[in-house]
């Protein structure tokens, strides 16, 4: 009798399905303000140690071939996390996970200029790269779970923050604290205070929500033991391939081995899981397995905003952070106005989001075709006119990526789609380093020795004059200025060449804005499930 009842009971109780979404209002707007401030934060916290990596060498005596390890270690946690961040968030609740993240990431801040220890340096960097990978992708996954309609675009234009903002702000942030505070600690201790209060503002805004963990039961745990091992090895190739040769050391052959076997394998378990982390076969929808891939490209293009010229004036004046910061704010700061102002045009319905998007790219590769005409006499001003292009570019092309390829997913499918995208941020950046890394190196050697045939073949007075070593330090300048030059015309070229490509991806109509939208009324997507 009592089972026909509980039988009775069960048929009758409603069906639960996800929780509908959180009405946005000021409290939600708080904690997405928190959501924002923590993946800027996870930005700096890769970027701002990498630029001042010397100065903590230094500080700690640490060995060059070491500091290139501080890198790999960071990166390789921050790539590891970028796949399941979403996930986690979900079956953990996205408040619980969200601050535990941040709390991770700031409790190794404070601790790491004590760590006197090479490898324990290196352990800890990789903890933290892991929490500031996972507040990454959870930015966007709140833009697309909690935002509604008439504003949601200008959230993506929030997470193209993240990519365009905050890299260059570092170098701002890294000159205040070695050329004027001097004080190499805060190069760790800057995310302190912005987590603090991100934190708070999170915890007050984020609603509370109950824990899933019958998910537990169902995660591809094959693909995850896969992708730390693998992830790892490809972090390890890509970051040391430059510095121990590539193919000619035995140990990176062994680790690309394993490093590719292993994301072959996450990848092959991620398709087949009924449940993934990734749900890769989402990749056939044009915008998305096109769209990401472009951007994966522009990824690469973007490093001739402001990773070469800080580079080629470092090495032709030797520019310290000071002086090389504000190329690096001629591009950041407009980003703070200019990619709502994209998110503003895309709502337009006379506005075609490939075509922003081509000519986003256009003004990315005039800024590299303008800087290719670089000399050894240029400084900082000499980039002005190729960084206002780049500034201009860069939202444009970002933003209007992220609209084409989040308008062919489901409000449920979002956690996916910054799983996917994240993890192939990461990937872009790794391979724009070590792809720039070795163009210019082959182009340096090609250079320097046309420049040595020349010089051998013609009597000049430089030779009569100068001192062997200021003649091949002249030799050496010059040919990395010519690198300089065929590298920022390889890259503009690129962008150039992606224009047709862009154009083939689906159109994608403005989105409806309502006319009136009642209070009580909720708009955005519904709760997001994997």
């Amino acid at each position: 009798m009592s089972n026909d009842l509980d039988n009775t009971a069960t048929s009758i109780a409603p069906k639960k399905g996800p929780p509908p979404a959180p009405v946005f209002d000021a409290r939600l707007a708080v904690g997405l303000l928190g959501v924002l401030l923590a993946a800027m934060m996870a930005g700096f916290t890769g970027r701002v140690p990498s630029l001042g990596e010397a100065d903590t060498l230094g500080a700690l005596g640490f060995s060059h071939d070491q500091g290139t390890w501080l890198e790999t270690w960071f990166v390789a946690g921050e790539l590891i996390a970028m796949p399941f961040a979403c996930w986690c968030a979900i079956t953990f609740s996205l408040r619980r996970f969200h601050v535990i993240a941040q709390l991770g990431v700031l409790v190794v801040a404070g601790v790491l200029p004590y760590v006197k220890d090479a490898e324990l340096f290196m352990t800890m960097r990789f903890v933290q790269g892991y929490f500031a990978g996972s507040l990454i992708p959870l930015l966007m996954m709140s833009a697309l779970r909690f935002l509604p309609p008439p504003i949601r675009l200008h959230g993506l234009a929030l997470y193209a923050m993240t990519a365009t903002l905050a890299p260059n702000v570092a170098v701002w942030m890294t000159a205040i604290f070695i050329d004027q505070w001097r004080d190499w600690r805060w190069l760790y201790w800057h995310v302190i205070p912005i987590g603090a209060f991100a934190i708070a503002l999170v915890y007050y805004g984020i609603p509370k929500m109950p824990l899933v963990l019958p998910r537990l039961k169902q995660a591809n745990y094959l693909g995850l033991i896969c992708a730390v091992p693998g992830f790892i090895g490809v972090t390890i190739v890509l970051t040391q391939g430059l510095h121990l040769d590539w193919l000619n050391s035995h140990f990176l052959i062994a680790v690309l081995i394993m490093g590719a076997g292993f994301s072959v394998l996450f990848l092959w378990s991620e398709w087949y899981h009924p449940t993934p982390f990734m749900k890769l076969q989402m990749l056939s929808r044009r915008n998305l397995g096109l769209g990401f891939t472009l951007f994966f490209i522009l990824l690469i293009v973007l490093s001739s905003g402001v990773v070469m010229p800080l580079q080629l004036l470092a090495k032709m004046q030797g520019f310290r952070m000071t002086e090389m910061a504000p190329i690096a704010l001629w591009i950041g700061v407009p980003q703070i106005f200019l990619g709502s102002v994209v998110a503003f045009l895309l709502y337009q319905s006379w506005v075609d989001a490939r075509v922003m998007f081509a000519i986003g790219l256009t003004c990315i590769g005039s800024a590299c075709w303008l800087a290719s005409g670089v000399t050894s006499s240029w400084i900082a001003e000499q980039f002005i006119a190729s960084q206002i292009l780049q500034a201009i570019g860069q939202p444009m092309a970002v933003v209007c990526m992220l609209f084409l390829g989040t308008s062919v997913v489901q409000p449920m499918e979002g956690p996916f789609v910054a799983g996917i995208i994240n993890t192939l941020r990461v990937f872009g950046t790794l391979t724009s380093g070590a792809l720039l890394g070795q163009v210019m190196a082959w182009r340096n050697q090609f250079h320097f020795e046309g420049l040595v045939t020349q010089w051998n073949s013609v009597e000049s007075s430089f030779t009569a004059t100068h001192s062997t070593n200021e003649w091949l330090g002249f030799l050496v300048q010059q040919s990395q200025v010519l690198a300089s030059e065929d590298t920022f015309l390889i890259l503009g070229s690129t962008a150039f060449l992606m224009v047709p490509f862009v154009m083939c991806l689906q159109f994608i109509p403005a989105p409806k804005i309502p006319r009136s939208i009642e209070p009580a009324t909720n708009h955005s997507a519904p709760a997001p499930t994997n």
